[in-house]
């Protein structure tokens, strides 16, 4: 994360003085972070670089909070991950995937899920994973960012933990109901094709 030779602290007591050079090292010091979580947990309709400035500007604006209790990419995280479950929220968006909605490499996908257990073909990961996608889509941002941190990004349950606030309890818990819904949604799905 940080680059050798850049001091961190240093840099934040410029910031805090309004130092604006400093303030843009700072940026260009957390965007590459900043910009991995919004890509992981991007909602639907906001574009990718009004998220990361509205991220950024929480930030700044709430850097006089930060007390360096945890690394400052931890708490740049959590404000990150946050901000994106609020926009996700504010979206409201849970639309039914439908078969007719899938398109043709997905539908080929589902054929082969639904026929095979044999694992799926390279040529097909990236209609997979649009297809993953859509599904997670369906979840409540919360069940969506444990299952992305967890299976997506292969977090362990303490960095999801360090992330989210959340305790070990509640991480496992909900992971395992995201699941759970997530098989469902598949499940519906499957039987909507073989209609």
């Amino acid at each position: 994360m940080p680059e050798s030779g850049f001091d961190m602290a240093a840099c934040l007591e410029r910031v805090r003085q309004q130092d604006e050079e400093a303030a843009r090292m700072l940026f260009h010091e957390l965007h590459p972070l900043v910009i991995k979580l919004v890509r992981s947990h991007l909602p639907r309709r906001t574009s990718e670089e009004d998220l990361v400035q509205m991220i950024f500007m929480k930030v700044f604006a709430n850097l006089g909070q930060y007390a360096g209790k945890v690394p400052l990419q931890h708490w740049v995280s959590r404000i990150a991950v946050n901000t994106c479950i609020k926009v996700l929220r504010a979206e409201k968006v849970r639309p039914e995937v439908r078969w007719a909605d899938l398109g043709e490499n997905e539908e080929q996908v589902m054929d082969l899920l639904a026929s095979t257990s044999e694992e799926l073909n390279p040529d097909h990961n990236t209609a997979s994973r649009e297809l993953a996608e859509k599904l997670l889509a369906l979840l409540k941002p919360e069940d969506r960012l444990v299952l992305n941190l967890l299976t997506m990004e292969g977090r362990s349950i303490e960095e999801v933990r360090q992330i989210t606030g959340w305790n070990e309890s509640v991480i496992k818990v909900r992971a395992f109901r995201a699941r759970n819904k997530l098989r469902k949604h598949f499940t519906k799905l499957m039987k909507e094709e073989r209609r």
